[in-house]
């Protein structure tokens, strides 16, 4: 008969939104100071160019190759981590994948400044020498891709928590990078985005040093095999990557295009609303995905140990949370517009209930999602995935013209819904229920 979990195995969840609201607190304040300081003391060019520069790890969701699923489930699935073999084997032909992934990064990255083609993809907003800091950035940012699988296995240990608090030191560090080189008087407009990216390097870096110390010696096992191509071969992970590689391609497209829908659809206005409400609902969809991520590991860690364990009550409990959390936003919406934008931007009441309906629905397709982690689960999202992104630009394209900005919030809400949540219920339900048969029949025996 399969085993319940116990209250407590759902602490690690709990821990990681605590992480996320603390870190977005202390990053929230830290970027004003770091807006102030990049603007008053290196120019609006300066600003521009960092944001710009900034958004390349979002345009390139494909870096890790889906990697990231197959070290989580290999970890959150060991039951002696330091000396698994299975894990060892995993991390080596994952840190094998990483590496040439950021040899291809690195070498595009430089190829592209040595061809002066920088201006041309990203835009005269580049200042004279853009194009060399655009180089750096994306070489600083392929070196710390192997890094990275230090994260993977600190969530698949259980310790999202620890992976969230690490994102708080951004922030920080950057302020005093900054300070750095304000003091030193050094004229380094081209030079503030390649400290924003030295600063998000830290995160890997205390990842992997937390992992490599959790782990002895499971990681400088791994490393030390990378090279041995013929000696230690390398695990199947095209099952488990490949569906998440597709999920994490898709998924930003059909996203991702609200607001070049409203620059070209839209009233004039409705822009600057969508901006102002996502800045503010962002926040609860950014802890709601952490916390999500943080049921990972323990829905492997179940699928392990032969412990049937159903998302729906999660779910619901979750979703329900997310409603709640973003009514208690919608309360407190108009004060805040008015404050961000004194008094030029007003959010539509619209916006506002699609906006709440967006977290709700956000909060209640997480359990489900991390409930289908094993390879059967992934290569199943993939086709309802595929399907979202032309049904929400269709639905947004056309409630656009009813809704304002309004529009493609609505669209996201009723396509999760459709595309996701019921072929996800639908599949874990059978799920469930073959599981659980198969325990009856083991415990029969």
């Amino acid at each position: 008969m399969a085993r319940a979990a116990s209250p407590g195995s759902w602490a690690s969840v709990r821990r990681a939104a605590v992480a996320k609201v603390v870190v977005m607190v202390v990053s929230g304040a830290f970027g004003l100071v770091n807006t102030r300081l990049i603007i008053g003391h290196f120019g609006a060019d300066a600003y521009a160019q960092y944001g710009l520069l900034a958004t390349f790890p979002t345009l390139m969701p494909f870096t890790d190759m889906g990697i990231g699923a197959v070290i989580l489930n290999a970890v959150a699935a060991s039951r002696d981590l330091p000396h698994d073999a299975v894990v060892r084997r995993t991390l080596t032909t994952a840190l094998r994948v990483l590496l040439v992934s950021a040899l291809l990064i690195a070498t595009a990255g430089i190829v592209l400044g040595l061809l002066g083609l920088w201006p041309t993809l990203l835009g005269a907003r580049l200042m004279e020498g853009g194009g060399r800091t655009a180089t750096v950035c994306l070489v600083i940012y392929a070196a710390a891709l192997p890094l990275s699988v230090g994260q993977r296995v600190v969530v698949g240990m259980g310790r999202s928590a620890t992976q969230v608090l690490s994102q708080g030191i951004v922030s920080p560090a950057l302020s005093c990078l900054l300070v750095i080189t304000i003091v030193a008087r050094l004229d380094a407009g081209n030079a503030v985005s390649v400290l924003s990216y030295l600063a998000n390097t830290l995160v890997s870096i205390i990842c992997l040093v937390v992992a490599w110390r959790a782990t002895r010696p499971l990681l400088r096992d791994a490393v030390r095999d990378v090279p041995r191509l013929r000696a230690v071969r390398g695990v199947r992970i095209v099952d488990t990557a490949v569906p998440q590689l597709v999920q994490s391609l898709a998924i930003p497209i059909a996203f991702q295009t609200d607001r070049l829908l409203l620059s070209h659809l839209g009233r004039s206005e409705a822009l600057a609303q969508y901006n102002l409400a996502a800045q503010l609902f962002n926040l609860l969809t950014q802890t709601v995905v952490v916390t999500g991520v943080a049921m990972w590991p323990h829905f492997a860690r179940a699928r392990a140990d032969g412990r049937v364990e159903s998302p729906f009550r999660p779910a619901l409990l979750f979703g329900a949370g997310g409603l709640a959390m973003g009514l208690v936003l919608a309360a407190l919406t108009p004060w805040a517009a008015r404050l961000l934008s004194d008094g030029a931007v007003t959010i539509p009441l619209a916006l506002i209930v699609a906006s709440v309906l967006n977290v709700g629905v956000e909060a209640f397709k997480q359990p489900l999602g991390m409930y289908m982690t094993d390879p059967r689960g992934l290569r199943f999202q993939m086709l309802p995935v595929l399907v979202l992104v032309p049904v929400n630009l269709a639905l947004s394209w056309v409630l656009i013209e009813y809704l304002g900005a309004a529009g493609p919030i609505l669209g996201s809400v009723l396509s999760v819904a459709v595309c996701q949540i019921l072929p996800y219920s639908w599949w874990v339900a059978r799920d469930v229920r073959r599981r659980r048969g198969e325990a009856a029949r083991d415990g029969g025996q």
